[in-house]
């Protein structure tokens, strides 16, 4: 009797997910920010460090958050587009630098030692990239759901934070492509110089850009189709993990431009999909300012970071870690003995 081959893995899968998503455990939340008003400050002063204590309380469920044991999760992949000349580097430098990263020579290592963070890296197909997506779908929907279903695989539990990043030459292209395929505007709007590309790269990126959205205009009214068409492998992994974080309740640090494109395709089809993430820093790349305003993120940090490869996530770590400690560490007013008033 021969056997019923497995079905190929479908969009439709993430998409049931997002029908799914779990919300904060509020009676946490709740008591996170009681004891915020009882600490021995007024009330306020700390700033965003309170608010982001109270947030992360929300998400792991409980009134005192933990940041014992984060993890960086670098997701790396290649693009097709990249032949076009929209980046200072050939597409082969991917592959070195991942190389250069499990060999512990990059700036994520460093970033991720100091932060005391296990750093994963994930490699998706470097010796098959994605097609150009100028001339149609950057990939077939059973490769965009297997790069999804790698994302949501590679987040196991027992993490109390994870920081998202990416590597993949020519992806600032593919992330501006993404934004001007989910919320419209210019190419122009979303295109910056990513690697540092002259005055003719910058205009051949917004070509391709303009040419990309025109190539794959009918798949434009569903964002994980909008993902699957003018994303990248290692960008629809990204959404996956995003994804299985809200799942698991894991709350989430995302890195710059190309991170956070990768993650709007998930807002675009539910504006509740990125509440359990904070965005690290704000990319210089122009697009990232927009992308934040029409996500309502504030960034963490603004230290004109454009690298990539998680760094901005690894830096806003350790902001984590100071509203962590402030919230368990101080003493209340009772504690004390000073009145509140």
């Amino acid at each position: 009797m021969s056997e019923t081959p497995p079905e190929a893995p479908s969009l439709d899968d993430a998409r049931k997910l997002l029908t799914e998503l779990p919300g904060p455990e509020t009676a946490a939340r709740d008591a996170a920010a009681e004891r915020q008003a009882n600490l021995v400050k007024p009330v306020g002063s700390l700033g965003r460090l309170e608010e982001l204590a109270v947030w992360l309380a929300a998400w792991q469920g409980h009134p005192t958050p933990r940041l014992e044991r984060p993890r960086i999760a670098v997701y790396a992949g290649n693009h097709g587009v990249a032949a076009r000349g929209v980046s200072a580097y050939p597409a082969e430098v991917t592959q070195l630098m991942v190389a250069t990263f499990i060999g512990g020579g990059g700036a994520i290592n460093q970033l991720a030692e100091l932060a005391g963070a296990d750093l994963r890296i994930y490699e998706l197909a470097l010796d098959q990239p994605t097609a150009d997506f100028t001339e149609g779908p950057a990939m077939e929907e059973e490769d965009c759901a297997r790069a999804l279903a790698y994302g949501i695989m590679s987040v196991e539990e027992g993490f109390d934070v994870m920081a998202l990043g990416e590597m993949g030459i020519a992806n600032t292209t593919a992330a501006a492509a993404l934004c001007h395929g989910l919320f419209g505007g210019t190419a122009a709007d979303w295109v910056g110089r990513g690697t540092g590309v002259d005055d003719a790269g910058l205009e051949r990126k917004r070509a391709a850009v303009e040419q990309a959205r025109a190539a794959n205009r009918p798949a434009l009214d569903d964002p994980l189709e909008t993902l699957r068409c003018l994303g990248g492998l290692e960008l629809a992994a990204i959404a996956g993990a995003v994804l299985a974080c809200r799942m698991a309740r894991i709350p989430v640090v995302l890195d710059g431009y190309a991170c956070t494109a990768a993650a709007a395709a998930l807002f675009a089809a539910d504006a509740r999909a990125l509440d359990h993430c904070v965005v690290a820093h704000r990319s210089v790349e122009p697009g990232h300012a927009r992308l934040l305003e029409i996500l309502d993120k504030r960034p963490l940090l603004d230290l004109d970071l454009r690298l990539g490869e998680a760094s901005g996530a690894a830096l806003g770590l350790g902001v984590l870690k100071a509203a962590v400690a402030c919230h368990a560490g101080m003493s209340t007013f009772a504690d004390a003995g000073i009145s509140a008033r």
